[in-house]
C-alpha cells in the first residue's frame, strides 16, 4: 500500500506545467450559450444529412468552397456561422436550417 507521500509524488510527476483552462472554457460556454445552442443543432442537422448522402468533410467542402479544417470545426458545433455559412450549408447539402420570418414576395 502507498503512503500519502507516495501517492502525492506520483500525482505531481504527471501534473501539467501549464494551468488548466477549464474553468474559462466553462465560462466562454456560459457567456456563448445561446449561439451555441444553434450552431450544434446545425452540425447535427449537417451529419445527419451527410450521412444520409454519404458525403465526407472533404466532399462537403467541396461543395461549399472552403477547407475540410473549416467544416471540421462547424460540425464540433462551436463556429459561429455567419448568414452566408448557413446559406451555403443549405445549397451544400440541399435542406433548410433557418426558415425567414418572413417571406420576400
Amino acid at each position: 500500500m502507498k503512503t500519502k507521500e507516495e501517492t502525492i509524488s506520483k500525482l505531481n510527476e504527471h501534473r501539467s506545467e501549464t494551468p488548466s483552462k477549464w474553468r474559462e472554457n466553462a465560462e466562454w460556454r456560459m457567456a456563448n450559450k445561446s449561439w451555441l445552442r444553434y450552431s450544434q443543432r446545425i452540425a447535427m442537422m449537417m451529419l445527419d444529412k451527410m450521412e444520409e448522402l454519404g458525403l465526407t468533410q472533404k466532399s462537403l467542402a467541396q461543395r461549399m468552397g472552403c477547407s475540410q479544417q473549416y467544416i471540421s470545426r462547424v460540425l464540433k458545433g462551436t463556429e459561429n456561422l455567419s448568414i452566408e455559412t448557413i446559406a451555403k450549408i443549405e445549397r451544400a447539402l440541399e435542406i433548410e436550417i433557418h426558415e425567414p420570418a418572413f417571406a420576400l414576395r
